[in-house]
């Protein structure tokens, strides 16, 4: 498989009469057709609401709530009750796993490409996890009730949620494989792809501590994995970011996972790429 990419996000959405050189990265804040329907209000950049039929997407926005997402916001605390839905625009959300001495360790991302609370698909009332803003963005906000009413009276809603389940899933488990399979090095190459993927610039607003963190390794270790890709010219650490100067370099230092999971996510939604 070729590479599958639009400015760097995850895929490019299949809209009829439109390229996706057409399509902004945010919300549509200009008239824009969806099989000869004109719509003048905002359509969500998210790629999984933008692979709906124009008409159920249609019946969705009355529910949708536009929300900016700053960065180290939290979404949703652990064994908190399920009151949304999110579906980001932009920007990426870092799903973790909370333990009881406080310490957190990331299962997984969400960008423009998927959606949080996978839970809810299968009616969970409270969530087990905790929904952190790694890179600031927007989402379009949904609540639970109207979801599961979505669920319930959209097939082709209903369709995709499970197929992104799917998609879910597969990231979930190569990234348990791949912690206990490769380098840190490789990781850390992998994971800024991946952000990369879902961030609109190569400029990364992140910080050492929260690689650290997220990685699951003390800080002087990422330090070291670090100081690697950039004295090879991979990447640039500045003041609260890192930013990518080679991504095909660093996508040559990273190990198979970073393309298995673009792979595995293109195969389970493909009406969310070209």
């Amino acid at each position: 498989m070729g590479p599958i990419s639009l400015n760097g996000t995850f895929g490019t959405c299949r809209l009829d009469r439109a390229t996706a050189s057409d399509l902004p990265l945010g919300t549509y804040a200009n008239q824009t057709r969806f099989k000869g329907m004109n719509v003048s209000s905002k359509w969500p950049g998210n790629r999984l609401l933008l692979a709906l039929p124009p008409s159920n997407l249609k019946r969705l926005m009355p529910e949708l709530e536009h929300i900016r997402c700053r960065r180290g916001q939290v979404l949703m605390k652990a064994d908190s009750s399920f009151d949304h839905i999110f579906f980001p625009d932009s920007g990426v959300v870092s799903v973790l796993a909370v333990y009881a001495d406080g310490h957190v360790i990331e299962m997984a991302t969400i960008g423009r490409e998927g959606c949080t609370g996978i839970q809810a698909i299968f009616g969970a009332k409270s969530s087990s996890v905790q929904l952190l803003v790694q890179i600031p963005g927007g989402a379009a906000r949904m609540s639970r009730v109207a979801f599961t009413r979505a669920m319930q009276s959209m097939p082709s809603f209903r369709g995709l949620m499970f197929a992104y389940v799917q998609a879910f899933l597969e990231q979930v488990m190569v990234s348990v494989a791949c912690n206990g399979a490769h380098s840190l090095k490789e990781r850390l190459a992998r994971w800024l792809l991946m952000m990369r993927d879902r961030a609109d610039d190569n400029a990364l607003p992140i910080t050492q501590n929260l690689l650290a963190e997220m990685l699951g390794v003390q800080r002087p270790t990422i330090t070291n994995a670090a100081e690697e890709l950039e004295r090879a010219g991979l990447i640039e650490r500045g003041r609260r970011q890192v930013t990518i100067l080679d991504r095909q370099g660093l996508t040559e230092a990273s190990c198979e996972c970073y393309q298995l999971v673009r792979e595995r996510v293109a195969f389970h939604l493909p009406k969310t790429y070209t």
